[in-house]
């Protein structure tokens, strides 16, 4: 009877350690002039069993694989007494505890030195964390709350600023494993400024962080435009979306340790970049401002099926970056035209460089939009030691769906005056965004049917989604008073770039498909020793070879490769690149429909 009663009351103290799960995090960091960070975590109540740990190898909002597991070092795990546990490691990214008794203790050391959207470093100047980069997590225990203590270099006169619910005392809450892997953190000596808008269930805060390490001139006029650009875009899809909590969180990190980036998640954005206020970046870093927010709506609310859920151990692969990524590129230069940061004369010019990568390039006859899209995993911020042939087969998804949007635009707004670009976006908010309802390629096809017909729809879809077919932007243009011309048509183009190196000319890059280095047979790394003659070491620059030779010309080319040389004759193409421009002269219709698309959206 005493044997029973023990072996029941083991029975239920076991059961009473197990039930109380948690899971907690805590960060440090004493070390950061090594750039390291001191990190444990919590896991009770666990079920008995293995505990599988890893690290993320992708991150919210990029698209290719990273190895972040090669920056963790020191791991030790230990159970409720402090003993130590078993561990084994059965691939790069993995660690298994086993031999708990319903409590994991991890301790381990991070290594972090890249500030971007992506990455995480830390040093004395701030902890820049973005989450997948710098902690472990446990798969089996995705849909459990997490909490999280950060402590902060007093010294440093440190402040957390994150998308994280607050619970005091630098404790933070995440309701699940994906919030947590969304919710970038910036620990450093910080200044906000906060504005208010009105949402759909009451009025949101919008706070605008800023870490500079050269002060802080210019923070209020950056932060006025930053409010333009949240109305301006409210305006397109007529609300805000609902935030987690009631807030909003640009952080911006402007500092010369950095890398430039943006990066979206579901309450906030990463903005990382060199150039401060005061050198530049008052204009500079201004559309990354204008993209990012754009992406609240067009990417974390409008959210593509095949995002979801969002893959931590691999990357996903979608075909609707043209639409997540692209549109959203459109909308960062007309937003900052419509909120007057910038003029129309300045967008008109914007668009010139955009038209002509895509319209030049050779990649479509590889690809469309969609092809472009599935190349996410293998060019976003992704690496890899071996050449490709990116200038003749990749065309960016960003800039390729950034004139689509122009595209379809113009398109609508000649279809029929009251149709343009916004009240379709606000419709796809209205079918799929405001209500989290991931999309698809056809839906989105079946609401350009019903936002137009069902014949403009499946012409746009057909030669421009599908095919790789790309609009008359000549005819469009203007038709809204821009002009597109072929900038220096009489400037001659050999179809590389090209470096002087070691006195001569090196092609830098893989001559480009049709072009004249192309055609004669010239390959990355050929040096160019001398063009009809003249040494391009001693008698000619890149700058007297443009003034000295003209399209159609025929030039004998001498070049070296792997030490032996030979000629080659190269036939100059010309420079396809644009100009765009406002014309000067329009009459009132055209002038009033420009007006509409660039200054009015204020209905």
């Amino acid at each position: 009877m005493r044997s029973h009663f023990f072996s029941l009351a083991l029975l239920f103290s076991t059961m009473a350690l197990f039930s109380q799960k948690s899971i907690n995090y805590q960060i440090s960091f004493e070390k950061a002039v090594q750039h390291e960070a001191d990190i444990e975590i919590v896991y009770r109540g666990l079920e008995p069993g293995e505990l599988r740990l890893r690290m993320s190898r992708s991150s919210p909002g990029r698209y290719a694989v990273h190895e972040f597991a090669k920056n963790v070092y020191a791991f030790q795990a230990f159970n409720e007494s402090n003993e130590s546990l078993k561990v084994k490691r059965p691939n790069p990214h993995e660690w298994v505890v086993s031999g708990h008794d319903g409590t994991v203790k991890v301790n381990y050391t991070l290594f972090a030195n890249h500030g971007d959207g992506t990455y995480a470093q830390i040093d004395e100047s701030h902890a820049h964390l973005n989450i997948p980069a710098t902690f472990l997590f446990a798969p089996d225990h995705a849909i459990e709350p997490i909490e999280i203590e950060i402590r902060t270099r007093e010294d440093l006169n440190w402040k957390i600023a994150t998308q994280l619910k607050s619970l005091g005392e630098n404790q933070f809450y995440a309701p699940d494993l994906h919030y947590f892997m969304d919710s970038p953190i910036e620990v450093s000596d910080h200044k906000i400024k906060s504005f208010e808008v009105d949402g759909p269930e009451g009025t949101a805060t919008i706070n605008f962080v800023l870490h500079q390490e050269n002060g802080y001139e210019g923070f209020d006029e950056y932060a006025g435009m930053a409010e333009k650009i949240v109305k301006e875009q409210m305006r397109v899809f007529g609300e805000l979306p609902k935030f987690d909590f009631g807030a909003y969180t640009f952080l911006a990190c402007y500092a010369p340790n950095v890398d430039g980036d943006g990066m979206e998640h579901r309450n906030s954005t990463v903005l990382t970049s060199v150039r401060s206020l005061s050198e530049g970046g008052l204009k500079r870093n201004i559309g990354t401002v204008s993209h990012e927010f754009f992406h609240a709506w067009n990417v974390e609310r409008i959210r593509p099926a095949s995002l979801e859920p969002f893959d931590f151990e691999d990357s996903n692969i979608s075909g609707e970056l043209w639409f997540a990524e692209g549109f959203t590129s459109y909308y960062t230069n007309l937003t900052l035209c419509r909120a007057g940061i910038i003029t129309p004369e300045e967008y008109a010019k914007r668009l010139a460089p955009v038209l002509s990568y895509v319209v030049n390039s050779p990649g479509r006859q590889y690809f469309g939009p969609v092809g472009m899209s599935y190349q996410a995993p293998f060019v976003d911020a992704a690496t890899s030691v071996d050449e490709v042939n990116r200038e003749n087969t990749f065309i960016s998804y960003y800039s390729y769906g950034n004139i689509l949007g122009l595209g379809l635009d113009l398109l609508l707004r000649e279809l029929d005056e009251d149709k343009n670009l916004d009240d379709f976006m606000k419709l796809v908010w209205v079918r799929h965004g405001k209500k989290e309802i991931p999309y698809t390629l056809r839906d989105l096809k079946a609401i350009l049917v019903e936002y137009s017909s069902q014949e403009f729809a499946e012409s746009y879809f057909s030669n421009y989604i599908h095919g790789s077919k790309l609009p008359d932007f000549n005819s469009h243009l203007a038709a809204f008073g821009i002009e597109i011309s072929v900038a220096n048509p009489q400037r001659p183009r050999l179809g590389a770039r090209i470096s002087q190196e070691d006195q001569n000319w090196r092609v830098a890059s893989n001559p480009m498909e049709g072009s004249g280095l192309f055609e004669a047979g010239f390959s990355k790394g050929d040096l160019i020793l001398s063009i009809n003659g003249q040494s391009t070491a001693k008698d000619l620059t890149l700058e007297a070879f443009a003034e000295k030779f003209k399209p159609g010309e025929t030039l004998d080319v001498e070049y070296s490769r792997f030490g032996k040389t030979g000629k080659k004759q190269v036939t100059l193409g010309s420079d396809q690149s644009f100009k765009t421009e406002l014309m000067t002269e329009l009459d009132a219709k055209t002038k009033a429909r420009r007006d509409a698309w660039l200054i009015h959206n204020k209905k």
